[in-house]
């Protein structure tokens, strides 16, 4: 009997966030906006980058890869949702599952290891603007993207190999959005006390130590600006990094809520809206903070669309 019970379930169902009907409609129709939001200002801020060779900075080097990695996060996660909201049977094969977690965890690794990289970049780009050309080279960049990307998808592998190990006893509804570990861990019929001492030294490796770097980077940067005497140095030197923080206070303040949380753990409604705010919030704002509090992509912008307004003008007149 024991044997019997201490088995691998071929499906999971996910109940995800409302029963009702009409709710499930409505948050069909909103994800989907959201979603077609965030693939197109991204692949814009790609575009934008890759046209424009004043942007052809390191700083807009790593933007690129932050924005690929945004637009498939909330990929690995909204389309199976959507079909969910609008599907009786709510399953999700075993396979997908794991596919899921492997890809939702790994790309949120590679974030936040690229967001430590980014403030790395500011950090030079402020406090040492003379010799910023010569120690943020094409080499250096690409290893440190490389370096985001494998340390991400690394951590991945080795918790979806050890979370999908565990016997589900057969159970098989995950009380979530989508497939992630917290929510699949539950699942188990054995002691998961390790794995969630796993999750923990993970969660300080690859979530606390970058954000202390991020942290140490801008007590530097901070510093610095404060020692400019004068105040349009000062509005420019913040203006360099603003956007950057932004995105780096709305990462890292809900993973660490999440994951780093020594005498309680979060509710299953939190974990959903957490999840949510991940998959569907934070890709779509990024591009829009970059957009909007920088002013070398406005300028990029409004140079494109100078050069398109010529060429449709030339085109009518044709």
């Amino acid at each position: 009997m024991g044997t019997d019970n201490k088995t691998w379930v071929r499906e999971f169902i996910l109940l995800g966030l409302s029963s009702d009907w009409d709710m499930q409609v409505f948050l069909f129709v909103l994800f989907l906006v959201m979603y077609m939001v965030t693939v197109l200002g991204n692949f814009l801020i790609i575009l934008l980058i890759r046209l424009d060779s004043q942007l052809h900075t390191p700083m807009y080097f790593f933007l690129t890869n932050l924005s690929l990695v945004d637009v498939s996060y909330a990929t690995s996660i909204i389309p199976q949702m959507l079909v969910h909201l609008l599907a009786a049977h709510k399953a999700i094969p075993f396979v997908s599952c794991a596919a899921q977690l492997f890809s939702s965890l790994g790309l949120g690794g590679i974030e936040f290891v690229l967001l430590a990289v980014m403030a790395y970049d500011r950090y030079v780009a402020v406090c040492d603007p003379l010799r910023y050309s010569v120690i943020m080279h094409g080499g250096l960049c690409t290893r440190l993207a490389i370096t985001s990307w494998v340390s991400g998808s690394v951590n991945s592998l080795i918790h979806t190999a050890i979370t999908f190990q565990l016997p589900m006893c057969k159970n098989k509804y995950i009380d979530h959005i989508s497939c992630e570990i917290l929510a699949v861990v539950r699942l188990a019929c054995v002691d998961t006390s390790s794995n969630k001492i796993i999750i923990m030294v993970s969660s300080i490796a690859l979530l606390m130590t970058p954000f202390c770097l991020v942290l140490l980077s801008y007590i530097q940067i901070i510093s610095t600006i404060l020692k400019i005497r004068s105040t349009e140095g000062r509005k420019k030197a913040f203006h360099t990094c603003a956007s950057h923080l932004t995105v780096v206070v709305l990462c890292y303040g809900m993973a660490i809520f999440t994951y780093i949380q020594p005498r309680s753990s979060p509710s299953v409604l939190q974990e959903k809206l957490i999840s949510l705010f991940y998959a569907v919030l934070t890709p779509m704002l990024n591009p829009m903070i970059y957009s909007v509090r920088n002013k070398e992509v406005k300028g990029a912008w409004q140079k494109l669309l100078g050069q398109f307004s010529g060429i449709t003008s030339k085109l009518d007149e044709s």
